[in-house]
């Protein structure tokens, strides 16, 4: 399962900007009225080699003015529930508030690890009067700037020693049938599938935006296949959260995609690709998943004679650099070509697990590299000898040259496409990594 960090606090603490830190790219908009925080608050951070979901519940206070006590004390509640590990942070610059107190109650009765974070320490003085912190009452405490990032660095030290270690053939044997999960929006159809594919109302499917709350696991076996299809609630915007269900489903379809070996990412026919579909595609992307990207709804798109595939050019424009992906257009509603959906995600889950030989993986690369040398480096060649397969959960090939740190984006790009074009990838992130002979 996926590592959960939740960040939580009063409104203008500087929570997004100490997101924004994390991710290393700016995905919420920071501003100084309190309650602006309008993005949405999730995504990957990677510390010291290991991967966690962060979620900033800032963002699902709604914006009003008797927001406080009992606004922030669903945001706690969300974080408790939903997180393995809680950073709960307060501002050296006002000092402890009625508000920070109230948060610090129902935090200390929490079971899950509690760090309190002061921020805004960027000179002595903050320093000295942050030390009144102390009487909250956490014995974790740590003292960053999360503007000019100090201090962020033991703080990202603690929470990673607290999740466990990958164990690379984990994955492969605790449970031998490929995890699917079904993403989207909310009603893109995700239920229907399901249904339609169980052949039975599992789920309740109606037109109501959000009717499916939780994650669903559901063993399937039929026409000698076999597999877990994970079916999770809506993923949404922030904008449109007014309750906290949909909070939760945003999290849960998070997890769901942590738990799945493929995401069968579901877009509306209708409507296009939306900026949070491509968001959903990168998110499951970064992660390593599989992914197969179903157009569901197709029996309404008015046809013209190439306009399947004029679609999937059009969608693989919005999805690059990732564009080898398999591509279907279905309706779930009229099951067509929902089978072939499963199928191919079949096919997703044993390219994910595909293992391939390090004679043969040397043969074809090394004969490419011949063809297409890496550009020179000061004046020195790069030479790559060598390319074998790491053992990953997902494809990671690492090559073996004189001058790793000087190889760039372009090159990479040229041999993950000839490991694609040799090896079937299809539907499967790959990484690239050069090491020093």
């Amino acid at each position: 399962m996926g590592f959960t960090l939740a960040i939580t606090g009063r409104p203008n603490v500087g929570k997004s900007t100490f997101f924004n830190r994390l991710l290393e790219e700016r995905k919420a908009i920071v501003d100084d009225i309190s309650g602006v925080t309008r993005d949405r608050q999730y995504g990957v951070a990677d510390w010291n080699g290991k991967n966690f979901n962060i979620i900033d519940t800032g963002g699902f206070v709604p914006h009003t003015d008797d927001v406080f006590e009992k606004e922030i004390r669903k945001q706690v509640a969300i974080a408790i529930e939903e997180a393995n590990v809680i950073v709960f942070m307060v501002d050296a610059a006002t000092g402890i508030t009625h508000l920070d107190d109230a948060m610090a109650e129902l935090l200390r009765k929490s079971s899950k690890p509690v760090f309190l974070v002061v921020n805004k320490v960027d000179n002595n003085d903050r320093m000295l009067a942050a030390s009144e912190f102390y009487s909250l009452g956490f014995d974790k405490i740590f003292f960053i700037s999360s503007v000019s990032g100090s201090g962020t660095g033991e703080l990202l030290d603690a929470v990673t020693e607290l999740i466990p270690g990958e164990d690379p053939d984990a994955e492969a044997s605790s449970d031998p049938l490929p995890k699917f999960a079904i993403i989207g929006q909310p009603n893109v159809g995700k239920s229907s599938l399901l249904n339609s594919l169980i052949g039975q109302e599992r789920t309740i499917v109606s037109e109501i935006a959000g009717t499916t709350r939780d994650t669903i696991h559901t063993h399937y076996k039929l026409f000698q296949k076999e597999f877990i299809l994970i079916d999770t609630a809506g993923i949404r915007r922030k904008a449109k959260v007014h309750e906290d269900l949909e909070f939760y489903s945003v999290i849960r379809a998070i997890k769901a995609m942590d738990e799945a070996d493929v995401c069968m990412i579901l877009i509306d026919a209708v409507k296009g690709v939306s900026a949070q579909d491509v968001s959903i595609f990168s998110l499951a992307a970064k992660k390593g998943k599989g992914i197969v990207v179903l157009v569901n709804k197709w029996d309404l798109v008015e046809k013209e004679t190439k306009t399947a595939k004029e679609y999937e050019e059009m969608l693989k424009q919005k999805l690059a650099p990732f564009t080898d992906v398999p591509i279907l257009f279905i309706s779930a509603k009229e099951k067509t070509r929902i089978f072939k959906a499963i199928e191919i995600a079949l096919e997703v889950a044993e390219n994910r697990k595909r293992r391939i030989p390090t004679s043969e993986l040397n043969d074809v690369i090394l004969k490419a590299i011949q063809s297409y040398h890496p550009p020179v480096v000061r004046g020195n060649p790069v030479k790559i000898k060598y390319v074998t397969q790491l053992p990953t959960a997902v494809p990671s090939f690492a090559f073996f040259c004189n001058f790793p740190d000087d190889i760039k984006q372009p090159y990479k790009n040229y041999l993950e496409n000839q490991l694609r074009q040799n090896f079937d990838l299809k539907g499967v992130p790959v990484r690239i990594f050069f090491r020093k002979k």
